[in-house]
């Protein structure tokens, strides 16, 4: 598993276009250093994740350096805020979400 940081809009105008190219798409896990629930649920993806970095390109945004970004992520995939929070972008849509201690690959398999 390799977290790509995604820090600014150009990375996301990226990572967007990225998931048009990707069959499974792209995944983006909204994550506060200070939180200890997304610590919980960042553990859990990286203890659980199953998914070949080119199948499904992981993406770590922190919340707490990068808020314009994450506010821009809300705003153009139409997804309301929170964190911690898993989303799967595919042909430039948000066909995934989950926040919390509901993020779980386990589900995210049972999505795609």
């Amino acid at each position: 598993m390799i977290w790509q940081e995604l820090r600014s809009q150009g990375d996301l105008n990226d990572l967007i276009s990225l998931s048009f190219e990707t069959p499974s798409g792209v995944a983006v896990f909204k994550h506060s250093t200070r939180c200890s629930i997304s610590m919980v649920a960042k553990n859990r993806l990286e203890a659980d994740w199953n998914y070949g970095d080119a199948e499904l390109p992981l993406y770590l945004l922190d919340l707490l350096v990068y808020r314009s970004v994450s506010n821009a992520v809300a705003e153009q995939l139409g997804v309301q805020h929170e964190s911690p929070q898993l989303l799967i972008i595919k042909n430039g849509k948000c066909i995934y979400h989950a926040s919390h201690l509901a993020i779980s690959v386990h589900k995210l398999e049972l999505t795609s």
